[in-house]
């Protein structure tokens, strides 16, 4: 079954990949009027995050809101599928890279821990490596299709990055250690962690909930340069992209520091262009619970 789904799916997903700029965003403008008006896709989970972020804005400019992270997410969808077929030129044109000497400045003394949020369109982040000397790695959840989860590593493999899951992480940077080398592993670190192992809690957007701290604690345990890579969209399928440095060694900041930084950060870029982030995540579910007794707060 698995298989007959991606050899139905995949000649379909390689057409939609190849049409021309019009026409793919009219396509997707059709997309969006499916979800948002027919289906509803997630609409209740979207106006309860908004209208709990931004409480003091007025009902129309939550509508436009809404509106707008809607279309915006059925382009960066439809864009995941278009990197079936971006070259590498291409993708340097709709994919700037502004300050990437922050890179490779780093990248001669240790690994980089590249961390980023759920914002603008973080699928094509793993062009970056097109930059570097150092071999790239991206953090994901594997697919549950295999013929899909290996369709994807071919995929990424185009633009030099290798997938690996979380258990895999410390072992790659230690033997890329041991071997004389170093790399660059990217990771979205916004999510939001089961309630009953969170090891830290935090405001993020003013409420308190649980957050992941596993990048800080990598960073600082195997001495990790970090990262925060802030994205922006400039126009309809065309980014931009920032590197600001939070820690250049991990084993010389204090605890919860890196992770402070990053959601800071993070707050920072959703504040400016709010549509671009990634509304569909239950991000604040654990609000007004009580912390487990082994966790930290600020």
């Amino acid at each position: 079954m698995q298989l007959l789904a991606f050899i139905l799916l995949y000649p379909f997903l390689w057409l939609i990949s190849i049409l021309p700029h019009r026409l793919f965003y009219s396509f997707s403008d059709v997309v969006f009027f499916f979800v948002y008006h027919i289906f509803g896709y997630r609409r209740t989970v979207v106006r309860n995050n908004l209208e709990l972020i931004f409480p003091k804005k007025k009902t129309n400019e939550i509508d436009r809101l809404e509106k707008d992270f809607f279309k915006h997410m059925c382009d960066m969808f439809l864009e995941t599928i278009k990197t079936m077929s971006l070259s590498k030129e291409q993708v340097r044109k709709k994919y700037n890279v502004l300050n990437i000497d922050v890179l490779k400045a780093l990248e001669k003394e240790r690994s980089i821990l590249i961390v980023c949020s759920h914002y603008a369109n973080w699928e094509w982040n793993v062009s970056i490596n097109n930059y570097v000397n150092s071999k790239g790695y991206a953090v994901y959840q594997k697919i549950t299709n295999k013929y899909f989860d290996t369709f994807i590593r071919k995929v990424r493999a185009r633009w030099n990055t290798t997938l690996i899951n979380q258990r895999e992480t410390v072992k790659t940077v230690v033997r890329d250690k041991r071997d004389g080398v170093t790399g660059i592993f990217g990771l979205v670190s916004d999510q939001s962690p089961q309630r009953h192992r969170a090891q830290y809690w935090s405001e993020f957007m003013g409420i308190k909930v649980p957050v992941f701290n596993g990048a800080e604690t990598m960073a600082r345990k195997l001495d990790l340069a970090v990262v925060f890579l802030k994205v922006s969209k400039v126009k309809r399928g065309y980014y931009q992209a920032e590197f600001i440095t939070i820690a250049e060694r991990g084993r010389e900041t204090e605890e919860n520091e890196i992770t402070e930084a990053f959601l800071r950060l993070t707050e920072r870029q959703i504040k400016e262009k709010p549509e671009y982030y990634f509304w569909t995540h239950k991000r604040w579910k654990h609000r007004g619970k009580q912390p487990a007794p082994f966790a930290k707060t600020t």
